[in-house]
């Protein structure tokens, strides 16, 4: 079956958004609150295995201050709620200065699909809010009508690696795996796609070098562009210089996994 649709990432795969902007937000959330708290580039590399910000503060607290009690007196999960949304405000007025550029390739590729006619769905553990955000930012306030279903954020209780967000998207769409090819960038995201059925392309970031993607169709170091060609670290050559939809469904008729 030829691919219908797409369904992306968000953070790490449309744009580099983890080590340069969500990272920073969440140090000026805890500023706010008066803690001392800091997410140095490495720290936040071992955070990034748990995925969801709330989680990611959760696990935070329980690893390197169990005994924390909130300052304020509120129920502790209360307080992290508190905490996420201090940092996505922070996180948008970065997108707002255009501090976060889109992932070489991740334009002309959404380009590409749009005039194919393919269907465009996002599949993210980040909030709505950051997802628009990112769009309104690099692609304008018109690119987020191109995805058909943008399911983030809590829409499903269970985040990745559970399959759950990439099954909800798909029922969405109303297509089966085998219609669709997800875009990911880390191992907690291919366990997800994988599970839900997907064939995966992943492009990898400095954060997710070193993941075993060994499930994915394919493992670029990003989609490619004119100029700035893409590097093929498994699959076939033919996806570089820049990954086309007919270089992908190649890949995918010659079963690559």
């Amino acid at each position: 079956m030829n691919i219908k649709a797409l369904i992306f990432d968000v953070d790490g795969t449309l744009a580099d958004t983890e080590r340069d902007g969500h990272r920073p937000a969440f140090n000026l959330s805890f500023a706010d609150a008066g803690l001392d708290w800091h997410w140095s580039p490495e720290l936040y590399g071992e955070l990034l295995e748990v995925t969801g910000g709330k989680e990611r503060i959760a696990h935070y607290i329980k690893q390197h201050c169990p005994h924390f009690t909130p300052p304020d007196g509120s129920p502790l999960d209360e307080f992290i709620a508190g905490l996420h949304r201090a940092k996505t405000r922070h996180y948008i007025e970065l997108l707002a200065r255009g501090d976060i550029p889109l992932r070489p390739g991740v334009a002309r590729f959404l380009g590409e699909a749009r005039e194919a006619g393919l269907r465009l769905a996002i599949a993210t553990t980040t909030t709505p809010e950051n997802v628009t955000a990112l769009l309104r930012s690099t692609l304008g306030e018109a690119s987020i009508g191109w995805f058909e279903v943008i399911a983030a954020g809590d829409v499903v209780p269970a985040k990745k690696p559970a399959p759950d967000i990439f099954i909800y998207a798909m029922a969405q769409l109303g297509l089966p795996p085998e219609a669709c090819l997800a875009v990911e960038d880390s191992a907690n995201g291919l366990a997800s796609s994988r599970a839900s059925g997907l064939q995966t392309l992943v492009t990898v970031n400095d954060y997710t070098l070193d993941h075993d993607f060994s499930q994915a169709c394919a493992v670029l170091d990003h989609l490619g562009e004119p100029g700035k060609p893409c590097r093929v670290l498994r699959g076939p050559a033919g996806l570089a210089p820049m990954v086309t939809l007919s270089g992908v469904q190649t890949c995918l008729q010659r079963g690559v996994a």
